[in-house]
């Protein structure tokens, strides 16, 4: 009776610095679960690579030349939706990490962390899952513990979220998930950054949230935009 054999994990690592790019595939070959398909170091052929391999997991570094690895991520998801990434940068930014998963990543790693984290991250995502470095997982947490609460009119049947804002509103959330400052917001939709910073206060409010983080998480959650 033969071996029943287990179809390993297909890998594409997309990262500029190539003693990175190195260690990450030594890191992801070292047990046999792994396959690394190819290493790109730059954002536009990292998309080309990805179209053209259909690996199972992409592990994309968020600085990267050329196009940054948010945007090359939106174009992988977008081309091909089956394909998982794992977003791998060395800041713990709240911007990056919600336009990273606005943009299609289903994982989200830290450079400096264990290999045996980069391992689990890729190996979750493979299997449908989600997976966020516990060092920013509080994050996500954080943001819905406390939650503005909103102020209820007498006589008034409170509305859902999605019918809640304006059209302008959900132009100017979809910009803040994607990671956008108030300055790209304004110079993006062409309006003042004093007109923005109003926008942004109405939003938070009328989702009754606290940050730019909460608004993001519950865009995503509630399918906002």
């Amino acid at each position: 009776m033969g071996l029943l054999l287990t179809k390993k994990i297909s890998v594409l690592i997309v990262e500029d610095n190539e003693l990175m790019r190195q260690g990450l595939s030594a890191v992801l070959e070292r047990d046999g679960e792994f396959e690394v398909l190819g290493e790109a170091e730059d954002g536009v052929s990292a998309v080309e690579m990805a179209k053209n391999l259909k690996p199972d997991v992409v592990i994309m570094d968020i600085g990267l030349p050329l196009m940054n690895g948010i945007d090359a991520t939106r174009l992988v998801k977008q081309a091909l939706p089956q394909v998982h990434i794992v977003m791998l940068t060395s800041h713990d930014n709240d911007n990056e990490i919600f336009a990273a998963l606005s943009a299609g990543a289903a994982g989200y790693c830290l450079k400096d962390c264990a290999s045996e984290r980069i391992r689990t991250a890729v190996t979750s995502v493979s299997h449908g899952a989600a997976w966020i470095d516990p060092r920013i997982a509080h994050k996500v947490l954080q943001a819905f513990e406390n939650p503005a609460p909103r102020k209820p009119v007498a006589g008034q049947v409170p509305l859902p979220p999605s019918e809640l804002l304006s059209q302008r509103e959900r132009e100017v959330l979809k910009l803040m998930v994607d990671g956008a400052t108030n300055k790209e917001i304004s110079e993006k939709l062409i309006i003042s950054v004093s007109t923005v910073r109003t926008h942004v206060e109405h939003i938070l409010e009328k989702l009754a949230v606290t940050g730019r983080t909460a608004a993001a998480i519950k865009a995503m959650k509630e399918g906002l935009i």
